[in-house]
């Protein structure tokens, strides 16, 4: 038995999300600041004689572990690009930790994790933006998954562009969400048209992301009324930034202290057992 390889698929947030318009593609320009959870599902594999995926945890059930799975995805195309003598065939298991539909990356962040487990292994000479290059065409936010940092996105989301400004490292986060899947496409289509203005070309700091805004709340909203709870009950717990991530359900708190943060959890626990929730830090 070969040695286990592992790595971590990091729950991704949308600080905020403006929608610019739609495109002849069916897709929507966006313009979305992406920051990451110290915290996320995770991805243990071993060389096989051929690939397989296992699939455990809280959020398991229901999901496919055929070659639809973009976990299965990536490696065969890390596999088609570079050949079986570099990308064997691998068994793995993921363990689903962060809901399913759910505005944080999901199926993307274990993409990425997939991608960053076989870079590290059997292809060290890729860097970041060559391997977010290779496996984007998967998913507009994969690239962004590929580094789990702090980032623009821009056109779908697969453009992206530092913001060395924006120092969040380390800040105190709190993911919930209602248990109530919504789906990405939906809510998209059912967003409004109306073009509200750019997020910001040069992130500086707390003002600005306050200034900033999710397009898509409205649309989420509909489909799965319960965010309104959600933002409203984060709001009341003394956050700097209460907002929905994504295309829903799950919203974020964003606290000064690590203290602030857990007390809120806490209290949240107590009022809302159903919910789900995990509490981090941003990378």
């Amino acid at each position: 038995m070969t040695e286990a390889l592992q790595e971590t698929g990091w729950a991704k947030i949308n600080l905020a999300l403006h929608v610019r318009g739609r495109r002849s593609d069916g897709y929507h320009d966006i313009e979305t600041l992406f920051a990451f959870v110290d915290s996320g599902d995770g991805i243990v594999a071993e060389v096989a004689d051929a690939d397989s995926l296992a699939i455990v945890g809280e959020f398991a059930e229901g999901l496919s572990t055929g070659a639809d799975n973009l976990v299965l995805q990536v490696l065969a195309l890390l596999r088609a690009r570079y050949g079986a003598d570099r990308v064997p065939p691998l068994a793995a298991v993921l363990t689903k930790r962060l809901p399913v539909a759910a505005g944080i990356g999901g199926g993307s962040a274990d993409a990425a994790a997939t991608a960053r487990l076989v870079r590290r292994h059997f292809l060290p000479e890729l860097g970041d933006a060559t391997l977010a290059r290779i496996v984007s065409p998967l998913g507009a936010d994969i690239a962004a998954c590929v580094a789990s940092a702090t980032c623009l996105g821009v056109g779908v989301g697969e453009e992206l562009r530092a913001v060395p400004d924006l120092r969040l490292a380390g800040t105190p986060v709190l993911l919930v969400n209602p248990r109530q899947p919504v789906a990405t496409g939906p809510v998209f289509a059912a967003w409004d048209g109306i073009d509200r203005g750019p997020l910001y070309g040069d992130p500086a700091g707390r003002a600005q992301l306050l200034a900033a805004r999710n397009d898509l709340q409205r649309a989420a909203i509909a489909q799965c009324p319960a965010i309104v709870d959600v933002l409203t009950e984060l709001g009341a717990l003394g956050p700097w930034l209460a907002r929905m991530s994504g295309s829903g359900a799950t919203c974020f708190a964003l606290f000064d202290a690590l203290a602030e943060r857990d007390a809120a959890a806490a209290r949240l626990a107590q009022s809302h057992p159903h919910w789900w929730q995990l509490a981090g830090a941003l990378r």
